[in-house]
């Protein structure tokens, strides 16, 4: 019997890039600043200026656009797993 290489998938972001993740809470005045803050946990250069903000239509949520400098499928990890942690995010995509 012939031996069979497992097949690997090339990988579907090439690092490093520009990255937007989408962050959506509760309209609060600190919630822009908190994500700022977690996001600056695993990449310190991150910067206000990389963040887009949009209110629901009746206010009560908030969408956040965060375009991020990643370098590796790891450090994009790390980031989603400590804002998808904080209670005060509803979700991220």
């Amino acid at each position: 019997m012939a031996d069979i290489e497992p097949h690997t998938a090339p990988p579907l972001i090439d690092f490093p890039c520009e990255f937007p993740i989408k962050v959506m809470g509760e309209m609060q005045e600190s919630f822009t600043e908190t994500i700022i803050g977690l996001i600056q946990t695993i990449v310190p250069a991150f910067s206000a200026k990389n963040v887009e903000m949009r209110a629901s239509s009746g206010g009560k949520y908030i969408s956040l656009t965060c375009t991020v400098h990643v370098v590796s499928q790891a450090q994009l990890d790390d980031i989603y797993r400590v804002i998808s942690a904080h209670p005060l995010v509803k979700f991220s995509l």
